[in-house]
């Protein structure tokens, strides 16, 4: 894998993790309501169950684009349009999600890796935003060492920004000021997943 697809590849990774959403509002939940290391508990639940749909993704597309070359290029494109259409829905969402609230409730460690992991793995769309990305980087020559390289990115990243929302944005003046400037947040994200994805459908 070249340093460039890796940038791409990291770029997207961000932007889908800072994403608010359900994600988002259940570590937020176990962050506040328990502690700052339940929320670390359940983030990195949470990047493991991220790392299942990678995982799954990257083989499947490794079998349909070594036998289905003309299915592969309709994926490309359709990759495309639905990184294009989850900025749209960014943009047309924005702030939205600030209203989101959180309710204190008892747990232990387990619970909160529990909730962690369900959230991702009950969430399908995850698999579809997958399915966008590495189809624009997955090839038929790929080797296992970079494979690795792809899920180890993505869980990475993935656990890494939930721990950073554990650790300092629950309560702390960086979540205050991202609530406060929500809408261009979004803006701003839904504006770049406009062009990544325009650019892969006008290649």
């Amino acid at each position: 894998m070249d340093f460039t697809s890796w940038l791409s590849l990291v770029a997207v990774c961000v932007l889908g993790a800072i994403s608010p959403g359900p994600s988002l509002a259940v570590i937020l939940r176990v962050s506040i309501s328990q502690s700052a290391l339940h929320g670390v508990c359940a983030g990195l639940a949470h990047g493991l169950g991220i790392g299942f749909w990678a995982f799954l993704t990257l083989q499947g597309l490794a079998v349909v684009i070594e036998q289905y070359q003309q299915a592969f290029s309709v994926l490309t494109i359709l990759g495309g349009l639905y990184l294009a259409w989850l900025g749209v829905k960014s943009l047309r969402y924005a702030g939205k999600g600030q209203d989101e609230k959180v309710e204190a409730v008892k747990s232990s460690y387990w619970e909160s890796i529990r909730d962690g992991l369900m959230v991702a793995l009950m969430n399908p769309k995850i698999a579809l935003f997958f399915l966008a990305l590495f189809s624009q980087l997955v090839d038929s020559e790929m080797t296992a060492i970079m494979k690795i390289q792809f899920w180890t990115t993505v869980v990475a990243i993935d656990s890494g920004w939930y721990i950073l929302v554990a650790l300092l944005l629950a309560g702390g003046p960086v979540l205050l000021w991202l609530r406060r400037n929500i809408v261009w947040v979004d803006r701003v994200m839904g504006c770049l997943l406009i062009l990544i994805g325009l650019k892969v459908v006008i290649g």
